[in-house]
């Protein structure tokens, strides 16, 4: 019995350090990092967490076992599947902290990218360094991974086939997000009419937020297969056509200096950082009862095009009432003959 009491105190020690490091020691140094700034320090204590006091365990059951196998309590057999097991949990538990740093490096970049899918790419991120881990573990209980591979390759045929759709929904995400084509933030219109902000591209599904708050979730396949358009690209500023008429008794000349004044004044109020455009008209033909004309201005992005609306309109017609300028609204003359029976209109 004497035999198994430091055993014993190896592992109720490595319990208690594990418990105590990860209850008070590491929220300390945690807090410590926060205040001196050092670089990456959320990302290592997000990824190290839990798995310290994993160690320290470990440690304690190795402790133990090295001391029964020592003495000589427990035969050299058991004690090396116990150090296997061992082995395979701390292994294990680096390969998930790697996997951790990994997937968070892979989200900074995502995030500091404009366009990039973080959550995606993360994720296979994560995904590849757990399967690598897993084969590095078995190679190093001296179980030979080639024959692991190629059953891999051939079941991975029987699972493709088996998960067509989604891989096929995995390999389109990866293809939007590799051409560009579509990116996070990004205002769409799909061809079905609905529109909004891509708000994530996952590995099997594209979600798009429309104006009035709902998600709209489309499959990757139908994404890339479909005809839809990206207000977004080339450039987020777009050109805003209105549409406007005046008399026949107007001026011109004096239109357009009014007209052209008050679409600056709204792209200044709107778009000040868009300072190498300048709006401008352009006269289209003359209508039953109006001259009618375009006006150009431009905008930051494609939901600032209603604001814009909404105050060029205004100011337009309170600056049209001050300059005498009229809008007109349609009109007929009849005309009746002597007789009455006969009625034209023009």
């Amino acid at each position: 019995m004497k035999q198994w009491i430091v055993p014993i105190a190896f592992i109720l020690s490595g319990f208690l350090v594990g418990i105590i490091f990860d209850k008070f020691f590491l929220p300390r140094l945690k807090r410590i990092a926060v205040k001196t700034r050092l670089p990456g320090n959320e990302i290592v204590f997000h990824s190290l967490r839990g798995i310290p006091k994993i160690w320290l365990i470990v440690a304690g059951f190795y402790g133990a076992i090295f001391t029964l196998q020592l003495n000589q309590v427990i035969p050299d057999r058991i004690s090396g599947i116990f150090q296997n097991i061992l082995t395979v949990i701390f292994l294990y538990s680096v390969t998930l902290v790697l996997a951790r740093l990994t997937a968070s490096f892979v989200t900074i970049f995502g995030q500091r990218t404009p366009g990039v899918s973080a959550s995606l790419l993360s994720n296979l991120a994560k995904i590849v360094v757990l399967v690598l881990g897993i084969l590095m573990i078995l190679q190093t209980l001296g179980i030979s991974i080639t024959p692991i591979l190629a059953t891999l390759g051939i079941g991975g045929l029987a699972v493709a086939l088996a998960f067509q759709d989604t891989l096929s929904n995995l390999f389109s995400g990866l293809y939007l997000i590799i051409s560009g084509q579509v990116r996070t933030g990004d205002y769409v219109k799909l061809e079905t009419g609905q529109e909004g902000y891509v708000t994530d591209i996952t590995w099997r599904n594209t979600v798009i937020r429309e104006l009035p708050n709902n998600l709209v979730v489309v499959p990757n396949t139908k994404l890339a297969s479909a005809i839809f358009t990206n207000y977004h690209l080339p450039a987020k500023e777009i050109t805003l056509p209105i549409q406007v008429g005046v008399s026949y008794d107007s001026d011109l000349e004096h239109v357009e200096e009014i007209t052209v004044e008050v679409a600056k004044e709204v792209m200044q109020e709107l778009a000040a950082d868009i300072s190498d455009f300048e709006p401008f008209i352009l006269y289209q033909n003359f209508g039953e009862f109006s001259i009618n004309f375009t006006v150009f201005l431009r905008v930051n992005e494609f939901l600032n095009q209603r604001i814009a609306k909404h105050k060029f309109i205004k100011k337009l017609h309170r600056r049209y009432q001050q300059e005498e300028i009229t809008i007109p609204f349609p009109s007929r003359e009849v005309y009746v003959n002597q007789k009455g029976n006969n009625i034209a209109n023009e």
